[in-house]
């Protein structure tokens, strides 16, 4: 789930909220993005690919949020990594653009949703 901005390196470009698809993300007044519907976020990690400034880190954690410290984040070489592992933008020539085999974690992820809501289902059927 997406969890932080950082202001310091955002440029205001706008991008991430263009390329949210569950429009998580609202434009702020002063140009810098404000998480407005992080409850929505599906963890797609496009906002994070198409920070060219590397101010966006998404958790890994889909299912809730998790509490970052912006220092730690910074500190630890996070901003940026998913970008630069996925051969994107300036990485293209030294990693391998793999964006293609997304499709198959949404697939196992959207079957699994599925079939959690069926478990739902037959448990309250059963009460």
């Amino acid at each position: 789930m997406i969890e932080l901005i950082v202001a310091d390196r955002c440029t205001d470009c706008g991008t991430c909220v263009e390329v949210c698809p569950a429009n998580v993300l609202d434009a702020g007044q002063g140009g810098l993005p404000i998480l407005a519907r992080v409850e929505d976020c599906q963890t797609c990690f496009m906002c994070e690919l198409y920070c060219r400034a590397d101010a966006i880190y998404v958790a890994p954690d889909c299912d809730r949020r998790v509490t970052v410290d912006e220092t730690e984040v910074m500190a630890s070489g996070r901003l940026g990594q998913y970008r630069k592992h996925s051969g994107w933008d300036e990485w293209w020539d030294r990693f391998p653009n793999e964006q293609w085999l997304m499709e198959t974690v949404f697939r196992r992820a959207g079957e699994a949703a599925a079939q959690a809501k069926v478990t739902s289902a037959d448990v309250i059927r059963t009460k």
